[in-house]
């Protein structure tokens, strides 16, 4: 209060000492009169002046408008007013341009006012519950204040808001608001809400924002829509970007599909407003929001994906290679597109496969290579270009070896019909525009980062330099240029080329002892590298002596010491004569030292304001610090230690050789008890048939004895004498059948055990074979023991397992020949039976038997009228419940049609109901009207006067209007 005042001091006195008197009256009018009226016209009259008035009426009337929110809440209009009034009060956009001491003052008295406001919680609270008011008066001013305040003091207001109870509830309200201002103003308040808060930015997200932010954009007309499609994605942005919770729930809700629609623009050579393009910017940025480098990669990887399966990426790519699209929006779709593939195999397959819409079609790689070449096209578009190409190489040694394949002489077309990118980085490579340099020279080393493979195969490369000379090698001809140094005369900066040629060999050479080998070959190399690190040149040059220190590290760190001239210890001991070990180590920490360094170490994308910072590659500053570490070491290394790390290197290698022919030997091992395993497995299965299959034999048997059983009991019955016979006729007659079926079985069984035995048998000599491999001489020294304790246990176990199988085909065959010799004896007694008993009583048997067959066709035909008549009595029931099924579906149509008639009645009864609401409502104003009017008016209940009556009162209200006026 102490500043406001000193501020209002300040100022002149004269004409405003007078509004300052009026605003004390008004505030005290506001304070002290009882009427509605007079507190309303006091409130209206602060509203006008405090645009004009802004200190006075902040500093008077301020508690006394809170005051008036508090209390006269029925009444919308003096609330609308007293907001719109707080409004004026606090908010700095409307401001005219004055001084600018006067424009910093007005920013203090926003954020003071603003201060003052919520310095009581219950302030912003009360707001909060007004903006629950549907009236269009409460609501809006409503809207604007909130928002203000968040402008002005943001995180102290979001903390208020975030500790309301239903706060954010509340305010996402507003975005169902019929009323289209209401709305496009409550996104404007949510963007301030939810500005830097991540707890506020879940609460709305989990608000269902996202659906109902984006069927807005829809309606507005995606990208061709208004300002009110920006501000919705610039919150669509402040609820994702850096928000992990947030981006998960947007995929996982399927809101990545819905924005596929937003990139539909055709191929148009106009319809381009500055609208479109400001919203097709805002949308690629939002998609590279949920594919950004710096988020985490499974969330990165599954955004990547959804974005390939719903096609997104593929209408990227269409505007990617379109005619007519702006370059700003080009520029921003090739980023885009970048980090969408980057690192994603999938998506980088697929950007492979896309072609331009060109005669023949062209790769899409190979047309923004030729952008990237070309020193006419945009810096930014350029940069672009390379980022997308690094994105693509990106974990992509697919990639990688197409790229380095089309350099290769076999691949090279002769006929020179297509250019390749090959082709094109080698020309960028070697054209007299140092930018062009750079970023070939980049983009050639993001084709070997961290493959071994491909840095062996571009050693093939050889290049015609002259008519009538001899091809040179690729690696020759950047050393050649290198060496060159100012001679040749280049557009652009001066150090440009050479810092990009000497990036590429050191990823080059990095982890590549045959490169360094090649590169040691060339006799003119080191000379070179030692004269340019010794001499004290000036600071621009200070960069390209600690990338020569870097790259002659590089040569001793990872050479072989296959050259007699060039080992290891040799390097180190030209470097302690000619230019110093501490001298050595000082030049290579100037590349971490540069103010370049750390810009390009902390994002991936190549972001410079102009060509001359384009210095570092981000890839490359990582190649840096894993490097500088051990080449310092290398350094500083005597030869005692060297030898002594070859000889650690050896055993190592030796001790790994070892290892991995023991973890071969284990591989085949555990291949071959997987084997067994798998063969006991089916052997079990066998097994288990067998013995299902002999108690089935078993149980058939026993079938068997108990009918033969069953018939020699009522032979007995029958006739003792020839009781005997006939059972041996019935043996006779039916036995034999069943033993010879008997017979086959037994034969089976025993070829089964003959073929499990000698199954068994294989399998005891391979695990014999197994253990004298296992305890061979020579082997065991060096067998780990535990690895050789888990084969002796798989062994045991095998041995187990088998020694199980062996005693259950024992039982299986003490089993069988059970059964065999009762067979033999079944077969005895029916000899001995038909020797015994005469042929005489063969009739009366039959007779016996035939009896027994009518009997059984007598109980059968019973059965089958029981069941016939069953029948019928189901058919008739069945066509009952037909019958009443359908007079139910009957019934149930008229009930749905008595149910509509019902509904459309109270719906016509509830209409009735509002109008005779409304015409009370009318009676009851045109009442009021003539009482204030002084005309006496009898209060009654029932309406009796009529129409009549009504169009009577209100010819005298219009009769005592023109009197009053």
């Amino acid at each position: 209060m102490n500043f406001l005042r000193g501020v209002m001091g300040g100022q002149s006195a004269g004409p405003q000492h007078t509004e300052a008197e009026t605003i004390q009256k008004l505030c005290d009018r506001v304070a002290s009169s009882t009427l509605l009226d007079d507190r309303r016209n006091a409130v209206r009259a602060l509203k006008s002046l405090s645009k004009k008035y802004r200190l006075e009426v902040g500093i008077q009337a301020m508690e006394h408008l809170i005051h008036v929110l508090q209390t006269d809440r029925s009444d919308s209009e003096i609330i609308g007013y007293a907001l719109d009034t707080l409004y004026n009060i606090i908010s700095n956009d409307e401001e005219e341009e004055v001084e600018e001491n006067s424009t910093r003052q007005s920013d203090d008295l926003g954020s003071q006012f603003t201060e003052i406001f919520i310095k009581q919680q219950e302030n912003v609270t009360l707001l909060l519950s007004l903006l629950e008011e549907f009236d269009f008066h409460v609501r809006w001013p409503g809207v604007k204040l909130l928002t203000s305040l968040l402008k002005q003091l943001g995180p102290q207001v979001q903390q208020i808001i975030l500790v309301s109870p239903m706060g954010v509830s509340r305010l996402m309200d507003l975005l169902a608001d019929s009323r289209e201002v209401i709305r496009n103003d409550g996104v404007l308040l949510l963007q301030a809400l939810t500005r830097s808060n991540g707890a506020i930015q879940k609460i709305v997200a989990f608000e269902n924002a996202f659906e109902r932010l984006l069927d807005i954009i829809t309606e507005e007309g995606n990208s061709d829509g208004g300002i009110v499609v920006e501000d919705c994605l610039i919150l669509l942005q402040n609820l994702l970007k850096n928000n992990n919770s947030n981006q998960n729930f947007f995929k996982e809700g399927s809101y990545i599909q819905r924005m596929k629609p937003w990139f539909e623009v055709g191929d148009e050579n106009s319809g381009w407003s500055a609208q479109k393009v400001t919203n097709l910017h805002l949308m690629l940025q939002l998609v590279r929001v949920l594919v950004s480098p710096n988020n985490p990669p499974g969330a990165t990887s599954s955004c990547q994906k959804a974005m390939f399966q719903c096609g997104l990426l593929q209408q990227l790519c269409t505007i990617l290679m379109a005619t007519g699209v702006p370059a700003d929006i080009l520029t921003e779709t090739i980023n885009t597109v970048s980090e969408v593939i980057r690192g994603c195999q999938v998506n980088q397959d697929y950007f492979a496969s896309v072609n331009a819409p060109s005669n023949p079609p062209r790769p899409a790689i190979v047309v923004l290579l030729m952008s990237m070449v070309n020193e006419r096209q945009p810096f930014v578009l350029r940069c672009a270009v390379l980022y997308c190409f690094q994105c693509f190489l990106y974990k992509n040694q697919k990639g990688q070896g197409e790229i380095v394949s089309t350099l290769l002489p076999s691949t090279i077309d002769a006929t020179g019909n297509s250019v390749s990118a090959g082709q094109l980085l080698c020309g960028g490579l070697f054209s007299t525009d140092s930018l062009s340099n750079w970023c070939a020279a980049v983009a050639l080393a993001h084709a070997l980062q961290g493959n071994a493979t491909q840095k062996e195969q571009l050693l093939r490369v050889q290049l015609a330099t002259s008519i009538g000379n001899p091809p040179v090698s690729l690696l020759q001809q950047c050393t050649n240029i290198l060496s060159q140094g100012d001679k040749i005369d280049r557009r652009g900066s001066k150090i440009q080329t050479r810092v990009g040629l000497l990036m590429l060999l050191c990823t080059w050479l990095s982890n590549c002892p045959i490169a360094v080998t090649h590169f040691l070959h060339n006799s003119a190399n080191v000379p070179f590298l030692t004269g340019q690190i010794a001499e004290n040149l000036g600071e621009e040059e200070q960069l390209v002596q600690g990338l020569c220190a870097l790259l002659l590290g590089i040569s001793i760190y990872f050479n072989d010491n296959s050259l007699e001239n060039y080992k290891k210890e040799k390097l180190k001991q030209l470097i302690e004569k000619r230019i110093g070990k501490e001298n050595f180590i000082e030049k290579l920490g100037f590349i971490s030292k540069h103010e370049l360094y750390s810009r390009a170490s902390q994002k991936p994308q190549p972001n410079f304001p102009t060509p001359e910072y384009m210095i570092f590659d981000h890839e490359f500053t990582k190649l840096v610090k894993e490097l500088e570490g051990v080449i310092t070491k290398a350094i500083y290394k005597s030869s005692e230690e060297d030898k002594k790390e070859e000889e650690v290197k050896k055993t190592l290698e030796q001790h790994d050789s070892i290892v991995t022919h023991y973890k071969n030997m284990i591989r085949e091992q555990d291949l071959q008890l997987e084997e067994l395993k798998q063969q006991v497995s089916t052997l079990k299965c066998q097994n288990e048939q067998l013995q299902t299959a002999v108690t089935q034999q078993v149980s058939q048997i026993q079938q068997h004895k108990d009918q033969y059983n069953l018939l020699k009991i009522q032979l007995g019955k029958d006739n003792q004498p020839q009781g005997s016979y006939s059972d041996g006729a019935q043996m006779n007659g039916i036995q034999p059948e069943e033993i010879g079926r008997l017979r086959e079985e037994i034969e089976e069984l025993k070829s089964n055990q003959e073929l499990l035995q000698s199954q068994l048998a294989e399998k005891d000599s391979l695990i014999e074979n197994l253990k004298s491999s296992q305890t061979s001489p020579g082997t065991n020294e060096q067998y780990s023991a535990t690895d050789a304790a888990r084969s002796s246990e798989q062994v045991a176990e095998l041995k187990q397992e088998l020694a199980t199988l062996k005693s259950q085909l024992n039982s299986q065959s003490t089993e069988i020949t059970k059964l065999q010799t009762e067979k033999q004896e079944l077969l005895q007694k029916t000899e001995a039976f038909a020797k015994s008993v005469p042929v005489s009583g063969e009739n009366e048997t039959v007779t016996a038997t035939k009896s027994t067959d009518v009997e059984l066709l007598q109980e059968t035909k019973e059965l089958k009228s029981e069941i016939k008549a069953l029948s019928e009595e189901r058919t008739a029931i069945k066509e009952q419940l037909d019958s009443s099924n359908s007079t139910i579906a009957i019934l149930q149509n008229e009930k749905n049609k008595l149910e509509e008639k019902l509904t459309d009645s109270k719906k016509e009864q509830d209409d009735l109901l509002v109008l005779l609401a409304d015409q009370d409502q009318q009676i009851f104003s045109l009442k009021n009207k003539l009482k204030e009017l002084g005309h006496p008016v009898e209060e009654e209940d029932e309406l009796e006067s009529g129409d009549q009556g009504d169009e009577d009162d209100e010819d005298e209200d219009d009769g005592e209007d023109q009197d009053h006026i």
